[in-house]
């Protein structure tokens, strides 16, 4: 590189040019540049998250359970809503621009001619701000499949692979044996392999078996069942009764159930405290997870952006009705399975409003193109398509009656852009 990039957004954009493709599979590459970096443990344990849905969530359930217990606990995490810095915490606060800076300037002064993604760079400075950080637990989210993501460098002292679901079929497999295979690829042997769903695929579960992982399975070697007020999680001889989770949804207490299991299972390595669990289950929050925005009319925002998480947003639109008509804000990248998403919704949205992410992603779908792959599913019309994720809001808004709820959803850029264009009009109306 001719000149170093200065500030934070010089950074991300020059590692964005840097590799022809926006991604590429492969541990050799990042793992060759981190042994140049001396491969630092970036903590005492780690905690790797895989799976389809529910990373996120199971992420901020571990970290609020660690917090809450006194332990000292990082998150790497992806993709970002508003800011790069999301992506790396530690102690629940984002990395600052000058910390990422320093990590990505180690990290060029070794990489020689390797190239790097944009998401390898990211994963490479959140190891090495975390080994810098004496953390008791790091916990890395895994951003594509497993056995070749990034992350997957690092041996975990536990493994969470939260859900199996189509999305990705591109780089992953067309069908749930053949995701699984590549996300049960983060398991060790020896070491915990927690299973979050009760019917896994079966190449997920012959996986961690054939490499010897200890298999730790919802339903059979941990349960978790409704109660009439919270809910209750056991393991053999131990049993929590627990509070709701403040994260909504009812496939959040699969993902809390899943996080208890891992501390459960590193017990041995980490304090296991009740009341801290019970906490971090109350305290826990993921932005964008069914996140209430405004209440007149209601806006909530979700990350739904594949069918399985469709289906979890259906459940909650039909266990949560609104007082008037149900409005959606929908856009969505041209990969994934629009008809899947758009399917289970049908019966919960009165009104459509399509928003176009072609100028924000290369792999965005226009409104109109979105309209011409869903219209024969959906009843809507050509002036309820935007340009944007910002003008679709304002055209729901401009829908809505008292009583209605506007729910934004399709994409994190969906998720994003409204959560941005709330916050301008929060500031502009201050």
């Amino acid at each position: 590189m001719a000149k170093h990039p200065q500030s934070l957004e010089q950074w991300l954009d020059w590692q964005l040019r840097l590799h022809p493709r926006e991604i590429e599979l492969g541990l050799d590459r990042v793992r060759a540049v981190w042994q140049r970096l001396a491969a630092p443990a970036p903590a005492r344990t780690v905690i790797t998250v895989g799976g389809t849905n529910g990373k996120g969530s199971t992420v901020a359930f571990l970290e609020a359970m660690l917090r809450a217990g006194g332990q000292r606990a990082g998150a790497f995490t992806s993709p970002h809503l508003l800011r790069y810095n999301e992506r790396v915490r530690v102690q629940g606060v984002d990395a600052t621009d000058a910390t990422l800076i320093a990590a990505f300037e180690r990290i060029e002064a070794v990489r020689g001619d390797t190239v790097l993604t944009y998401f390898e760079f990211g994963a490479l400075a959140a190891l090495l701000i975390f080994a810098d950080s004496d953390l008791d637990v790091a916990i890395l989210e895994v951003g594509l499949g497993g056995r070749l993501d990034a992350v997957n460098i690092i041996d975990a002292d536990a493994a969470i692979v939260t859900t199996v679901d189509l999305d990705h079929q591109d780089w992953l497999g067309c069908d749930r044996e053949l995701i699984g295979r590549e996300k049960a690829g983060i398991f060790r042997r020896g070491k915990p392999a927690i299973v979050g769903e009760t019917e896994p695929p079966q190449s997920l579960l012959a996986q961690a078996q054939d490499i010897g992982a200890n298999l730790l399975r919802a339903g059979l070697d941990y349960r978790f069942e409704a109660l009439p007020s919270g809910w209750r999680w056991s393991a053999g001889d131990i049993t929590l009764d627990l509070p709701e989770p403040r994260l909504a949804a009812p496939c959040q207490h699969a993902n809390a159930a899943a996080a208890i299991a891992a501390l459960h299972a590193l017990r041995g390595r980490i304090d296991w405290q009740a009341q801290a669990i019970s906490q971090g289950i109350a305290e826990a929050t993921a932005a964008a997870r069914l996140q209430r925005l405004a209440g007149s009319p209601e806006l909530i925002v979700d990350v739904a952006h594949n069918a399985q998480a469709a289906r979890v947003l259906a459940d909650w639109l039909q266990a949560n009705p609104s007082r008037g008509r149900t409005i959606a804000v929908f856009g969505a990248l041209a990969d994934k399975d629009v008809e899947g998403i758009v399917d289970p919704l049908r019966p919960h949205i009165d009104c459509w409003v399509l928003a176009g992410l072609d100028a924000a992603s290369a792999r965005g779908l226009a409104a109109s193109a979105l309209l011409a792959r869903i219209g024969v599913l959906v009843e809507t019309a050509a002036d309820r398509c935007h340009a944007n994720v910002a003008g679709a809001l304002a055209g729901a808004f401009e829908l809505a009656r008292d009583g209605d709820r506007i729910i934004a959803f399709g994409s994190f850029l969906v998720a994003a852009a409204v959560m941005d264009a709330v916050r301008k009009r929060m500031v502009n109306t201050a």
